[in-house]
Order: structure tokens, then sequence, then C-alpha cells
């Protein structure tokens, strides 16, 4: 600041003028932001591209409409693997644009309605079941659960870091079998958050606390694709591979074909890590003792965590029941985001929770998610993404079988980074039920690679929501997380090719027909 006298004036009259810096660009922000408008605009204004033809002859022309919503997928993923703006932004952004650009699905009277369609998905019964399991999440780190379960499992796993990772990457995968890996990520999360705190108190990134946080989400896919308990994309897969092959999967069938890739990719996982990400300490002295001290200190469970922990129990076994007995009217009427909300409502009922809980919410992942189910909705019912499913598994009709299995499941595996894996499910596969008896390709195997695959999105964090989930600890940026993703994302591949070509046959799979 300077001080300079005032022309005009008296000699005692002096102008302050301050001396401010002009803000600094950021180039490369710049660059990438430029960079999704460009990729936006040249496939938006690019004349019509050609329809797409499966098997059949049958050929799904892109509309505008559907090249429209095309472009607004790459600017989206753009923006949101280098944070050109924050992440909950871009997904508001995503539907502005949709009402900007007229890009939306039309009614019986081919109307377009891009207003109450574009921003309608932001209140999609899923994001709600995320809120409401972020939800749980906060009421575990209020009443101490959280740190009770943090030492406790501290004082299991020891001094190591190396175990540290292992014992949290199990605890997910496990919880994993019995609840949707989002409430595990939202319960896991401030779990580690209190363990890294033991690490380091500075707050500052680390390598830990990359690997600890990233690991949780990509465990939490791992641990998913085991039982239908994990998340939802195995019963919609399931009902189309009845409705289109009559035969129908059950529920330990499903656990014994896929609970070793998943323990197989949580001990992958596990080394992964240990070599990406290798913890700055190789051990931290003293701190089982330390751990044991802390629990003590606790002392015996009060009120508000026996009555969190009656309440969140509740909600998981009427969550478990629904998935192990359907068709009971009662229960297929309970909406599972209908069942966490309830459970929100009641903690703040018992005063567990109160109006400051409610606005520490994480909103930036809430939007998030909004925008991750606006851009699917738009894709899928715009007919792009089938256009993209068709075109692409149409390259594989006269592959080899063991080509065109994974070929199907990389191609689930790219777009479940970037809509809803249920969606990525829902377009693909009955597109490749199709295919497969021309390949004489067993459906069963085109099954299990596709659920494997839309299970462990490693690249983005709208791929599912323990990634964003991790994303809260600030511990990493979207950029590393999509640089850590790619090795990840190969090694599952490979894992998968093991298991399509040796393991599930010797298990008593079929792969081909006669």
């Amino acid at each position: 600041m300077s001080k300079a006298e005032g022309s005009g004036g008296s000699p005692g009259t002096r102008a302050i003028h301050l001396e401010k810096t002009p803000p600094k660009v950021d180039g490369k922000r710049l660059a990438f932001l430029l960079l999704g408008v460009a990729l936006f605009l040249l496939v938006y204004l690019a004349p019509p591209l050609s329809p797409a033809v499966d098997p059949h002859g049958v050929a799904f022309p892109l509309s505008r409409e559907g090249k429209a919503s095309l472009a607004l997928f790459l600017l989206a993923a753009v923006w949101w693997v280098f944070e050109v703006i924050p992440i909950g932004v871009t997904a508001i952004a995503i539907g502005v644009i949709q009402m900007h650009f007229l890009i939306s699905r039309q009614d019986a009277g081919g109307d377009v309605r891009p207003l109450a369609v574009a921003l309608r998905d932001f209140f999609d019964p899923s994001v709600w079941f995320i809120f409401g399991s972020l939800t749980i999440g906060m009421v575990f780190t209020k009443t101490g659960l959280t740190r009770r379960l943090a030492y406790r499992m501290l004082a299991m796993v020891g001094e190591r870091t190396s175990l540290i990772y292992l014992g949290a990457f199990a605890l997910t995968a496990t919880l994993t079998l019995i609840m949707a890996h989002t409430a595990v990520a939202a319960t896991i999360f401030p779990l580690l958050m209190a363990i890294y705190t033991l690490y380091d108190e500075s707050g500052e990134r680390t390598r830990f606390g990359k690997g600890l946080f990233m690991g949780m989400a990509y465990t939490a896919g791992a641990g998913s694709i085991v039982t239908l308990l994990g998340a939802a994309r195995g019963a919609v897969a399931i009902g189309f591979f009845r409705d289109i092959t009559g035969r129908e999967i059950g529920f330990f069938e499903l656990s014994w074909y896929m609970l070793p890739v998943g323990v197989t990719m949580v001990v992958l996982l596990w080394l992964y890590f240990l070599v990406v990400y290798r913890p700055e300490k190789d051990r931290i002295p003293g701190l089982r003792e330390r751990a044991r001290e802390l629990h003590a200190t606790l002392g015996r469970m009060g009120g508000a965590e026996i009555g969190a922990l009656l309440i969140v129990f509740g909600a998981i076994a009427v969550l478990s029941l629904k998935a192990l007995l359907p068709g009971q009217p009662f229960l297929d009427g309970l909406h599972k985001s209908a069942v966490l909300l309830t459970a929100t409502v009641l903690f703040f009922v018992f005063r567990i929770l109160d109006l400051r809980d409610l606005e520490q919410l994480p909103w930036n992942i809430i939007l998030l998610f909004g925008g991750a189910m606006s851009i699917g909705f738009c894709l899928w019912e715009t007919g792009a993404a089938r256009w993209l499913a068709v075109h692409w598994l149409g390259m594989f009709e006269n592959a080899p079988w063991f080509v065109f299995v994974l070929g199907i499941a990389f191609f689930v595996m790219v777009m479940t980074n970037f809509i809803m894996n249920v969606a990525a499910i829902a377009i693909s596969l009955p597109v490749a039920l199709v295919l497969a008896p021309y390949l004489r390709v067993s459906p069963e195997v085109v099954l299990f690679a596709a659920l494997a695959t839309a299970g462990m999105p490693f690249l983005s964090l709208v791929g599912a929501a323990p990634n964003a989930i991790a994303y809260e600890s600030k511990q990493f940026t979207s950029g590393e997380f999509f640089l850590a993703g790619i090795p990840a994302s190969l090694l599952l591949m490979l894992v998968l090719a093991a298991f399509v070509w040796v393991i599930w046959p010797l298990m008593g799979m079929p792969v081909v027909v006669g």
C-alpha cells in the first residue's frame, strides 16, 4: 500500500491508492476449460453421424439430441477430470447446457421439455440414496462410533502402515458383502480420516493419504460385485439376463463366480497401492498402544451411539431382506432411497443430528452425482449410449469369442466411469447377449464379465459414489485419481482375462456353446 498527495487538494489531503497485483492467469486450467468447450462445439456442430447397425440389420440413427448429448459428455469428462471449476459446479453446468442447447428427451407428443428434464434428474432417487449414505457417515463421526472403530482396528493391525492399508481395504470390501458400497464408503470414510490424523496431524497431502483413500474407493467397488447387496447393478443385469435368455441367476450362483474375482482384486489393489503410493513411514511407532489408550478414554457407548447403531442396522436389515427375499409385496414396495431417508429423518427426530450437521453435508459431492445422473439419462434416453454400444460391439461380430467377451467388458468399464453403471449395463448387455450366439459364446460369461467391470470404475469420480466420497479427503485431485486408475483398470482387465479363459471354466461356468 502506498500514499500519494492528491492533486488539486489541500496539502494535508492525501489519496490512498491500493497497488493491486493483477491475478495470475492459470494457463493449464484455461487450456482444459477451452478444450472442453472446443470438443463440445466440434461434435455439436458436426454433420449428422451415420447410424449404428446391429447384427439383425436394425439401424440406430443418432438424433440431433443424441449427438448433442455426446458433445456434452465430452465437455463434462474433460472438466471433471481436470477440475477446471469445482466438480459440483460442472454438474450444474451439465443441466444449464442441456437447457440452453435443447438437449433433452421428448414426450409422447414430441415436445422438448429441457428445463424439467435437465434438472429433474438432480433429484433422482439414486442421488437421495447418496445423500442418506453421507448422512450415515456423518452420524458415525459425530457420535464417536468412527473413532471407536478406528482405534479398535489399529489395535488389531498394529503399527505397520502396509497392514493399515490391508486392514482398511479388507474391512471396506467385507462390509460391501452386506450393505451398499455407497453406504460402506460413507461409513468408512470418517474412520479413515481418524486413522490418518494419527499418521499426519498437519492435514497435508501424503502418499499414504492418497493410497488410503483411493484404495478405499477401489476396494469398495471390488467387494460390491460379490453379492446382490453391494449395489443395484447386479439385480438389473440379472433381470435383463432372465428376460433375454429365460434363465435365472441365483443369489449364491452370483457369489460363487464373483467372490474369487473380488478377493483377487482386493489383494492386488493392496499390492498396487503399496507400490504406487508407498507410505512415507514404514510404521508409526507406539501406534498400537496409543490406539488402545484412546479407545479406553472413550468409555462405554452412550445413548447417541446406541441409537445411531439401532437405526443404521435397522436400515441395513430392511435392505438385506429386500435383496434376499424378492417377490415380497411389502419389501418390493420399499425403495432403497426411502429406507435410507427414513433413517436420516430418525437421526433428526432423536436429536442425534441437528441443523448445523445438515449444513455441513458435502453438497459438492451431492451435486456431482446429480450431474452424473443427468448426463447419464441424457445419453441413455436420447439414444446416444445405445448408438455407441452398437457401434462398439459390432466391431467384434467376427472376432474370436475371447476377444468378444473382453471387448464387452472393456466397453462397460469405460462407460461406467462416466455414466451410471446400471445404465452402462442396460445399454450394452442386451446388445451383447444378441451377438453372443453368433460367436458361440455362452450368455453366462458375458453377464459375469460385464458385471465385474461395471463394479470397478477406477478412472473418474463420477464412476461410483465411493470415488467421490474418497475425494472429500482432499488427499488427491481428480487428475491424480484418473492417472492412478489407468494401470488399475489394466490390472482389472488382466485379472478378468485369466478368469474368462481359465478359472471360471474350471469352476463350472460355460463359456462357449456347441
